[in-house]
């Protein structure tokens, strides 16, 4: 480690000029990569309503469609305007009420049980559908284009239309959230270091660290904006204490030896040593997000995982680089620190160390109860504001049509049109169905089959199978709708067992499924990786068992709040955040525990060690609990997206929470099973209680 950071100190103009360099292809790495803002693409492939999905795009030409509200447009003006919508490249098919009746034919020749839905307070509705899926490129220019070419009086609605308002909202609010995060965590480095320019050089290592984590998002193809949104401000938050370390290392070797040069060749060994141990821990915690059915979780888990190791690689070469080239201007700089040395609040915890164990043995099962009852929602329409165009399209559709979520059901082509009509009977009688639409339907209505246009029956049917659409009065990923999926897949599969039903219903509740599955199983996972690595890095068994259950206490506190506040989270957020805070302050508690066992093993008596660890240790958590905190709130408090906002929201609270839990209760489990600790640790077992 020592010649290594020889190595780092005699060639840190060329490092500080390669780190220069290496920011270009990182931008344009970053800019290349592709950004995805539909979470149901991350749905495993090999589910029935993926395969649906697929159906529709191969056999039907239809990725993705669009319900298009018209408000005042008489019928000429509808069939204008289904032709220029035609031509647009991506769209396969324009459907409205006006191609069955045309112009001349009165609307009055079309059964009563569909005219009454497609026609309310002079408007009517047109299905537009795309060839390309709901998220792809080409779709949503198809929606700017659509967005375009029509007025005021043409509403946009469905999952693409929501896919572009969130790109669009998420893309106009990121730079903000870099800013805030910024501004917030430099205000705390002020207080917390002893110079004015020093935090700036840690905030701009980090900065670089970012882009060369960013850039490299390139090879896995594409990322979520959700990931996008949150990966800059969480490895900002996570990494920063790395830096610190080497900062406050730098500067106590400075004093022992005066030697700028040697003190950092030291400082760097030091950090390498220190940091290694706390980095794999974050790494396996964001790494056991890969552990996640819905594929979103791998999104994640590899770019923060790769985060952090770029957060440590460059904290140990480019900051020792940038701290020694600036090393006079950081001296010129210097002040007097501001942070307090948490004395009092050291006495506290050693003396009342039996009432906080009481406190904490109260608050367990109160905070175990919040964390498994807080409420969460799948419905992404939720998390974005109501005055976006999209939404309030869908709720249009929903107040004036009673179309709050459709379903399509693919049925063999085989299947005659009595035993189809007989289904949709069946479907009818369900609970919350507002109406079924099938070709057989149409043609069984005063319609002669011979006069329906061919894009009537091209939508319904092909050589293989035929469609039928469901629209429920039931808000999506509801347990009213999910039920009413489950009895509609019962009946279709009387009528043929190969029957798929599709759409954004059913995906939603496979997101619901597969989530409330993802959430005991990643944490089950990341718990069990950071436990196994924390028995080799502590080379004991009960220290793992007594960090991991501080860790997971704040944990429990932070995810019961909601419950206790009436808050509903997005479900997301319920099953990473778990992850994140346990993967991202397990380290505080490490700290403690790893000066405390040294303490111990030098001689000290339990009292004596946990004073020394504390003394120690609570003003570098603090300061790190204070970054994290400072990266993560303003984008909670500022962020008009409630999935990215409340994920910040939990890990900036999640923080401060861990930060008090580890200084007030493990310092009191460490006083409490001091005797069991010495004999389950190796090194240990011979100290004298």
């Amino acid at each position: 480690m020592q010649k290594f950071g020889e190595f780092i100190c005699k060639h840190r103009k060329l490092i500080l000029i390669i780190a220069v360099l290496l920011i270009i292809p990182a931008i344009i790495g970053m800019k290349a990569t592709r950004i995805n803002y539909d979470i149901l693409v991350y749905l495993p492939e090999d589910i029935e309503t993926i395969k649906g999905e697929k159906i529709l795009s191969d056999e039907f030409n239809m990725g993705a469609f669009s319900m298009v509200i018209l408000e005042d447009m008489k019928p000429k003006d509808i069939i204008s305007l289904e032709d220029k919508i035609r031509e647009l490249d991506n769209v396969a098919k324009v459907v409205s009420a006006n191609d069955v009746i045309g112009t001349s034919i009165p609307k009055e020749m079309l059964p009563k049980e569909i005219t009454d839905k497609v026609y309310k307070d002079n408007s009517t509705i047109m299905l537009v559908t795309f060839k390309e899926a709901i998220s792809a490129d080409e779709t949503i220019k198809t929606i700017e284009t659509l967005r375009e070419i029509t007025d005021e009086r043409c509403k946009i609605s469905g999952m693409s239309a929501t896919v572009l308002d969130t790109r669009d909202l998420s893309d106009s609010e990121i730079v903000i959230y870099v800013i805030i995060a910024v501004i917030l965590c430099l205000i705390i480095l002020e207080i917390a270091l002893d110079s004015y320019v020093a935090p700036i050089f840690l905030l701009l290592n980090i900065g670089i660290a970012i882009l060369y984590n960013m850039g490299t998002n390139i090879f896995l193809g594409e990322i979520s904006y959700i990931t996008k949104a949150i990966s800059a401000v969480l490895q900002l938050g996570v990494t920063m204490d790395f830096a610190i370390f080497l900062y406050h290392s730098y500067m106590q070797e400075k004093e022992k030896v005066g030697d700028a040069i040697k003190a950092m060749e030291t400082a760097i060994a030091k950090t390498l040593t220190s940091v290694l141990g706390s980095s794999l821990t974050t790494i396996a915690g964001f790494l056991a997000l890969c552990s996640m059915n819905l594929t979103l979780g791998k999104d994640i888990g590899i770019v923060m995982a790769k985060g952090v190791l770029f957060g440590v690689i460059c904290v140990v070469t480019i900051l020792p680089a940038m701290i020694l080239q600036a090393n006079s201007l950081i001296e010129k700089t210097k002040h007097r620190e501001i942070m307090p040395k948490f004395q009092k609040l050291k006495e506290f915890n050693i003396k009342h160390y039996k009432a906080i164990i009481i406190t904490f043995i109260i608050i367990l099962p109160i905070a175990f109860f919040g964390y498994q009852n807080t409420k969460v929602y799948y419905n992404l329409d939720k998390s974005l504001p109501d005055t976006l165009p999209s939404v309030e399209a869908n709720t249009a559709l929903k107040d004036k049509f009673g179309m709050v979520s459709t379903q399509i059901v693919l049925i063999d082509k085989s299947v005659p049109n009595y035993r189809v009509n007989e289904m949709l009977e069946e479907i009818d009688e369900l609970d919350g169905i507002e109406w079924t639409l099938g070709y057989s339907k149409i043609v069984g209505s005063n319609l002669p089959d011979i006069i329906l246009p061919d894009d009537i029956k091209e939508v319904f049917e092909n050589d293989k199978y035929q469609m039928v659409l469901i629209n429920s009065k039931y808000e999506m990923a509801t347990d009213e709708l999910n039920n009413q999926i489950t009895k509609i897949n019962e009946i279709i599969k009387q009528y043929d067992e190969n029957a798929i039903l599709a759409g954004e219903g059913p995906l939603m509740k496979d997101l619901v499924t597969i989530s409330d599955h993802d959430f005991n199983s990643v944490n089950t996972v990341s718990i069990l990786i950071i436990f196994i690595l924390m028995i080799i890095v502590l080379k004991s068994i009960s220290l793992p068992i007594i960090l991991m259950l501080t860790i997971e206490f704040a944990i429990f506190i932070n995810m019961g709040i909601p419950y206790y506040t009436g808050t509903i989270i997005p479900f997301i957020a319920s099953i990473v955040i778990g992850t994140i805070q346990l993967g991202a302050t397990i380290d505080y508690a490490i700290l403690i525990t790893t000066k405390y066992v040294i303490a111990r093993k030098e001689g000290m008596n339990k009292k004596s060690a946990i004073d020394e660890a504390l003394g120690t240790s609570i003003g570098s958590i603090a300061i790190s609990g204070l970054c994290f905190f400072g990266a993560t709130f303003g984008v909670g408090a500022y962020s008009k997206i409630e999935m990215i906002g409340s994920l910040c929201t939990l890990m900036s609270r999640g923080a401060i929470i861990s930060m008090i839990v580890v200084i007030m209760v493990l310092p009191s489990f460490l006083m409490l099973f001091d005797k069991l600790i010495c004999k389950t640790t190796i090194g240990m077992r011979k100290i004298n209680n």
